[in-house]
């Protein structure tokens, strides 16, 4: 259990700063596969460190609240699926990225699975605070 309000108020900055990082690499995604071909190398780094930096926050604070409520199977299974989720990502992301003709369900695949990915982590957060 928490104690106080200041450290679930700093949990929620942390969930907050979360969702930012997913929506900025959400964002930058857009922004990328807009900016046309050959890939825009600035854009295209942009968008990998903020994905990086997106996964490792979210895997820190994962972490940390697994630290303070405790191993769940729900919970642990969610965190499992929403790693394939990233993987997934990451792979078809690389695989987009070489330039070559654009496969139609790799590309369905890359824009369906951020969703999910978020969709997965926003119900994580959920049962950490609600355990809270």
């Amino acid at each position: 259990m928490i104690n106080g309000e200041s450290e679930m108020s700093t949990i929620t900055f942390k969930i907050i700063i979360i969702g930012l990082l997913f929506l900025f690499t959400i964002v930058s995604g857009v922004w990328l596969s807009n900016s046309g071909k050959p890939l825009n190398t600035i854009i295209f780094t942009l968008h990998k460190l903020i994905a990086l930096a997106a996964v490792i926050f979210t895997a820190i604070v994962i972490h940390n609240l697994l630290n303070i409520v405790g191993v769940e199977n729900v919970i642990l299974i969610l965190i499992m699926v929403t790693g394939l989720f990233v993987l997934t990502l990451f792979l078809s992301g690389a695989l987009l990225s070489l330039g070559k003709t654009v496969n139609d369900i790799l590309l369905t695949i890359h824009k369906v699975i951020p969703i999910l990915t978020v969709i997965s982590i926003a119900v994580i957060m959920y049962l950490f605070v609600s355990r809270l």
